[in-house]
């Protein structure tokens, strides 16, 4: 194998895909490494992560750790609170009736974690008809550790193109390549092209044209929920 020199080393604005694991208190929190992500979810399949080096699509420390970095070489970097989920906020622990669970049918205790106006939450106590509910993310004010090895650098165009609208639609719609990149998708994708042409000239040097598709209901139902599910992921960017 030839040597790298720093010519071989990534920068920004790099395609890259890594493989990573995350721990937290010495607990894997986050991988997609298969041997790594089981501990979590025995049910888990390993996802491909493909970033762009400096965009923020991972917790800012890991980011800037990701720049002047060589190809399938093995690093560890540790992240403080204040680049990773930030510090706990106490605003963020709220006290809310007992009925606004009972209605959805859910029995809260102390320690249950579940979802919450698209947040994970952490119920802290129940008190008679009130519960406390913990909004922070469950890994703020911790400190990460994450062991990763970026495998390749994307070069071809189409892939670029592919994990962009992934990482920023939640899907990937249909598209065409010429002097712009179309998109072909229903109605309701249109205001993410707007929201997100400036950020594909920048990173691809081609800007977004949208063409509405007209679908079968059922697949226009499944897109939609592919996109919502898009969205929260991204809400939640736990990388």
């Amino acid at each position: 194998m030839a040597e790298q020199t720093s010519e071989h080393k990534t920068h920004k604005n790099d395609f890259v895909e890594i493989k990573f694991t995350g721990y937290a208190n010495n607990e894997i929190f986050d991988s997609n490494i298969d041997e790594d992500i089981i501990k979590i979810n025995p049910k888990a399949k390993a996802d491909k992560l493909i970033v762009v080096i400096g965009q923020g699509m991972v917790v800012k420390g890991f980011d800037k750790e990701l720049e002047n970095k060589y190809i399938n070489k093995n690093y560890e970097v540790n992240v403080k609170p204040a680049e990773a989920f930030g510090q706990r906020d106490r605003t963020l622990m709220k006290t809310i009736p007992l009925g606004a669970f009972t209605q959805q049918q859910v029995s809260p205790r102390p320690g249950m974690v579940l979802t919450l106006d698209n947040h994970v939450v952490k119920i802290i106590a129940v008190s008679g008809a009130r519960v406390v509910v913990d909004f922070n993310n469950p890994l703020a004010g911790k400190e990460l550790k994450y062991n990763f090895k970026i495998i390749r650098k994307i070069e071809d165009e189409k892939e670029k193109i592919e994990s962009l609208l992934k990482f920023f639609f939640g899907f990937i719609p249909e598209f065409e390549v010429n002097e712009k990149i179309k998109i072909k998708a229903p109605k309701n994708v249109e205001p993410l092209i707007k929201l997100y042409d400036d950020k594909f000239k920048e990173l691809l040097g081609k800007s977004l044209e949208f063409e509405e598709k007209q679908e079968e209901k059922a697949d226009k139902n499944k897109q939609e929920h592919a996109h919502e599910q898009g969205n929260e992921h991204h809400r939640e960017h736990n990388h």
